[in-house]
């Protein structure tokens, strides 16, 4: 494929946007807030409405009861009114949630968006879901869609009109709400940005708990971890691109040779690998299968990822099996069959079916990063594959949908990716002024420091390197390439 593509520059994007509109007062600035405290929200108390100390926006609380068990919290940020963009924004939570960082609405609120996030229903800790259906609810879909609708109805007393558009934005648990939202509330949000999203739930708690029993059987130290990742980005080398060789794995898709012929490398250039951390980081590399039928729970540890990484976040098995069951102790068949009916059709955002989110004409983003292990790239990467066989095809789906396989990117930062492009920015551009991205814009860092920009391009498109020009460029990159998760392990949603 020659194509000519200009790289996707975010900064631009900001002069491409309406200026914020000047919106008549509804009423004085007590009014306001009284309007808010006697707001009437169904199965929802406004527990605090105030001014933050910058003067510049005001704040409301909000918990969510919409059943026995539920209790969800929410905070709205809402800057004054002639500095509000008119525009909402949803923003994801992370890992098991259960608590609400404010830090993360600050900033968005402070560029003039109304922003709202939540807890997920999950305070004051994990352990709020054991043997709690309705906790399960809302850390898999309801909450995120609740406090949706309460900021909206919130954003309408306060400025008295309706946001012009809505987006959500998220990462890794946050990237779930993000996918959910897009199959489940297709009309919440005209713009979306799923980052490293942990959609596939409950096959990928599977991984993490597959890798613990591994590596509590056979732990290896923090140097032995090192020599297994320098093996694979020298085994990998030869595929890559100059300024990447032997640094990081771009592409880490790999056969079952591949794997053999790194676990050989590493032994060799570290003697203290034994023969049981070689079988060890077969079954790490190739990922759980079922122990009575062999079939795909979930995909293995990509190559050149950190292997410490990748296991723990086990909370799921307690809140089926309760807490006191030894997790050493679950085995990966009839207990996961057991847990994957309990929890797969609430948690798990599987769904190919965009139909409704695409007719509205929402817009979708959605990366993963190569050598992330707390959330690999498989599942994802056979999602969109599975969207573009729902949808007949390719283009189709790019029309709404986008995907880039971010080279190097780990889970929340390097070896290689240390400044992920700003998706937000990206969707908005899309979603208001017609603008497909159709590259992004990433930075690597060595020692500590941004040593090279990279030009990222949408999934299948990998990122080429033309020694001519010294430019990166798009290449044709392979399609599929990863086992799919066997179909029972990802149910249809339930409810």
């Amino acid at each position: 494929m020659n194509r000519k593509i200009a790289p996707f520059c975010v900064a631009a994007l900001m002069g491409c946007f309406p200026a914020f509109g000047e919106i008549a007062p509804l009423a004085t600035s007590d009014a306001r807030l009284t309007v808010l405290r006697e707001l009437k929200i169904t199965a929802a108390t406004i527990t605090q409405v105030e001014r933050d100390p910058s003067g510049t926006r005001t704040i409301v609380k909000l918990v969510l009861n919409p059943a026995k068990g539920s209790n969800i919290n929410v905070e709205v940020w809402l800057p004054d009114a002639n500095q509000w963009n008119a525009r909402f924004l949803g923003l994801g939570n992370g890992g098991a949630a259960g608590n609400i960082h404010p830090a993360s609405l600050a900033g968005p609120s402070g560029a003039g968006y109304a922003v709202a996030t939540t807890d997920m229903g999950t305070a004051p800790n994990s352990d709020s879901g054991v043997g709690n259906r309705e906790v399960w609810k809302d850390f898999g879909y309801r909450a995120t869609h609740l406090m949706t609708v309460a900021g909206k109805q919130i954003v309408r007393a306060y400025y008295g009109k309706e946001p012009e558009l809505s987006y959500f934005s998220g990462g890794s648990t946050g990237g779930q709400q993000a996918l959910q939202e897009a199959q489940r509330y297709p009309d919440d949000y005209d713009g979306i940005a799923a980052a490293v999203p942990a959609h596939c739930r409950t096959p990928l708690h599977a991984y993490f708990l597959w890798n613990d029993q591994i590596l509590k059987k056979c732990p290896f130290t923090k140097e032995q971890e090192a020599s297994v990742i320098a093996a694979a980005n020298e085994f990998m080398a030869a595929r890559e691109i100059p300024a990447a060789a032997g640094k990081f794995v771009s592409d880490p898709r790999c056969s079952a040779q591949d794997i053999e012929d790194v676990v050989a490398l590493a032994r060799k250039k570290d003697p203290t690998l034994t023969r049981e951390h070689a079988a060890a980081l077969r079954k790490l590399f190739d990922g759980p299968r079922h122990a009575v039928t062999g079939e795909r729970i979930f995909n293995g540890i990509p190559l050149g990822a950190s292997l410490e990484s990748a296991h723990g976040h086990l909370y799921l098995f307690k809140w089926v099996f309760g807490a006191e069951k030894p997790l050493e102790e679950i085995n990966f068949g009839a207990d996961i069959d057991a847990y994957t009916a309990a929890l797969a059709p609430l948690l798990n955002a599987e769904n190919p079916d965009l139909r409704a989110f695409a007719r509205r004409g929402g817009k979708l983003i959605m990366t993963l990063g190569t050598a992330d292990s707390v959330v690999p790239y498989h599942a994802s990467l056979d999602y969109y594959e599975r969207v573009i066989e729902h949808f007949g095809g390719l283009e189709n789906v790019q029309s709404f949908f986008q995907f880039y396989l971010v080279p190097g990117l780990a889970h929340g930062g390097g070896p290689g990716i240390n400044q992920p492009p700003n998706l937000l920015e990206a969707v908005r551009a899309w979603r208001e002024n017609g603008t497909a991205p159709v590259a992004l814009a990433g930075r690597h860092a060595e020692n500590g420091k941004t040593a090279w920009a990279m030009t990222i391009y949408p999934y299948p498109l990998k990122t080429g390197w033309n020694a001519a020009t010294s430019r990166f460029e798009a290449a044709d990159g392979p399609r599929g390439g990863v086992e799919r998760v066997a179909g029972r392990f990802r149910p249809p949603a339930d409810e």
